[in-house]
């Protein structure tokens, strides 16, 4: 049996192939590995994406929906992907072996994966450059300039700025004019144009671009050290500014306004949606990264555990945030003498950069350290969510082209980024963003999810990935978890995209509306991310069809050479286990056909009888 078991695969395999499945570079050890996962998973739509989603759909309510989602969408996919990597040793694209007439899923989900990364840098650079005003004598932000105009409160109020905001219609604070005049220089309409980058938001998106360089240059050998600090950081701070949040007067009416539930909002289909997307959006499934993060894992790693660790954790965060954030806008609103925080609250860049300046510049003790702390946890945050989805195209690439170094492809993918990214910090950036992760970001990786949950579990087959899951873990895989990855995840992400796509609005940007030609633009970039699929599986047809066009379906609808383990013993022994189940089952199936037989036998003699 042990002769056996080493004995070569069947399949033939080029052996410069295997030494590069030996040398491919593992995680200095299993805790670099959690570390990682938790700095890309914890990041800034945990801070300002989640609080202001939950206040939107339903308050605590919506952590009912949320918690659900979690169990049958985001737990599933997260455990899904981190198998798919560890198994194969492969990239997100690579991983498609396991289907080649699917590997336009792959692709396409890289293609959202760029949309994210293209943008989320100039969140970096906005963070950044917050960062740097912070440690002025005065935060720039705290008082209004006088080309602000008569509709400015100071953000540092004094109580002639509460007698004002009394008697007074339509006032805005300097926070939200020093952002939209200053830092952005916005525009009210991009039909004539972007405008050109702003120079202080260049520095910071280089800085950004750097530092995210400096960390993958060597793969997971330099993240994985990087992935301590950045993964444990953003809780020391976080935790600090919670016990510090709870204290502050009217903190506990932002926190009851946060959690307190509506419940009718739960039968509302929007809401549910905005949980599968939130989902999404914090774990990063379907994006790439944690199938690349995890290919680098030793093949005994535990992750299950891991997986499970992650996304509790990763809920825990956004709920610690969210009561933070608005213990915060309580105390805003409190001091505004607004009954209402409703009045206070913002959405998306405008909740960390209007809102929470605002709040932090009324703190009567050394606001500068606060806004210090705030805006580089934000910083840190950004900087871990985009080095896994940085990684995971660097990978790709790296996987792909295998004689040209690693770091060397780091270097363009941040240098292309670095100028891609020059759009959104221009004055009309803001608009740009918000088209492209409407189109690019959350729909096109919505939608190949689906794909993706069925090129595994309907083509592959649930049973095989079953037996490869237990191989590796030498665990079997449970009833949970095989309902969610053949039934109920693609099941309710189907239904989501589905509704998404039938109560789709016109897009808008803070209440002005695009020109049309942005439009069409959005809609070519939802096209591009989508026809990935079908094109690649075009491409491999034609490329497989000497025996004809069936004929060429059914082979790239089975896996290929290339899936398996990739070092050589446990591919022996995997396809040792595999064909020990395969006779376990035609056993078990020709056991219950003689029983049948017997028992229908022993009925018949019974009868003549």
């Amino acid at each position: 049996m042990k002769t056996e078991r080493e004995s070569p695969p069947s399949i033939s395999e080029k052996p410069d192939k295997d030494k590069e499945a030996q040398e491919r570079a593992n995680w200095g050890n299993g805790v670099e590995f959690l570390m990682s996962c938790i700095s890309m998973s914890v990041g800034l739509g945990n801070v300002w994406r989640f609080p202001f989603t939950a206040y939107e759909n339903g308050g605590g309510a919506f952590l009912i929906p949320y918690i659900c989602v979690l169990l049958f969408i985001g737990k599933p996919m997260y455990y899904l992907e981190m198998i798919l990597g560890q198994f194969s040793s492969k990239s997100s694209i690579a991983v498609w072996c396991i289907c080649p007439l699917f590997k336009g899923v792959g692709v396409g989900q890289m293609f959202g994966t760029i949309s994210i990364i293209t943008y989320y840098s100039s969140l970096l650079a906005l963070t950044l450059y917050y960062f740097g005003v912070s440690f002025q004598a005065v935060l720039p932000w705290a008082f209004c300039k006088p080309e602000y105009g008569e509709s400015c409160v100071n953000s540092a109020s004094s109580e002639d700025d509460v007698m004002k905001s009394n008697f007074t219609t339509d006032l805005k604070s300097s926070s939200e004019f020093y952002f939209l005049r200053d830092v952005l220089h916005e525009k009210n309409d991009i039909s004539d144009g972007l405008g050109s980058p702003d120079w202080k938001l260049t520095i910071t998106l280089f800085v950004s671009w750097l530092v995210v360089f400096l960390v993958i240059m060597k793969g997971v050998k330099s993240s994985g050290k990087a992935a301590y600090f950045l993964a444990l950081f953003p809780y020391v701070v976080l935790i600090a500014l919670l016990v510090r949040a709870v204290t502050l007067e009217g903190a506990v009416d932002g926190i009851i306004f946060f959690l307190k539930p509506q419940w009718s909002e739960l039968i509302n289909l929007k809401v549910w949606k905005e949980a599968v997307v939130q989902c999404f959006f914090s774990l990063a499934v379907g994006l790439g990264p944690l199938i690349m993060f995890s290919s680098y894992n030793k093949f005994e790693h535990k992750i299950y555990r891991d997986a499970m660790i992650v996304t509790s954790l990763d809920t825990v965060t956004s709920l610690l945030a969210g009561i933070t954030m608005f213990a915060i806008l309580g105390n805003l609103a409190h001091n505004l003498n607004i009954s209402n925080i409703n009045e206070v609250v913002k959405s998306g860049t405008g909740l960390a950069f209007i809102s929470y300046p605002d709040a932090i510049a009324k703190f009567q003790a050394v606001p500068q350290v606060f806004s210090v702390l705030f805006f580089f946890m934000l910083f840190v945050l950004g900087v871990g969510s985009e080095v896994a989805l940085v990684s995971g195209l660097v990978s790709a690439l790296a996987d792909r082209y295998t004689t040209i170094k690693f770091w060397i492809f780091a270097l363009l993918v941040c240098i292309a980024g670095f100028f891609i990214g020059l759009i959104y910090i221009t004055p009309g950036g803001q608009w740009i963003l918000n088209l492209v992760d409407y189109f690019g970001g959350t729909y096109v990786v919505f939608c190949l999810a689906v794909f993706e949950m069925i090129g595994i579990f309907w083509i592959y087959g649930l049973q095989n990935f079953c037996d490869d899951v237990e191989f590796m873990t030498d665990r079997k895989v449970t009833v949970y978890w095989r309902l969610c990855w053949t039934i109920i995840t693609p099941g309710l992400m189907a239904v989501m995209f589905i509704y998404s796509l039938v109560s789709m609005t016109t897009i808008q940007y803070s209440g002005w509306d695009y020109p049309e030609s942005a439009i069409i633009a959005g809609w070519l970039v939802f096209v591009f991310g989508l026809i990935q699929f079908p094109l690649w599986a075009f491409w491999a047809i034609t490329h497989n069809c000497n025996q004809g066009f069936l004929a060429a379906v059914k082979k790239l609808l089975k896996p290929s050479e290339e899936w398996g383990p990739a070092d050589p013993e446990n591919r022996a022994n995997w396809k040792l286990f595999k064909a020990n189940k395969v006779e376990e089952r035609r056993k078990a199936k020709d056991s219950n056909k003689i029983s049948f037989a017997m028992q229908k036998f022993s009925n018949l003699i019974g009868r003549t009888k």
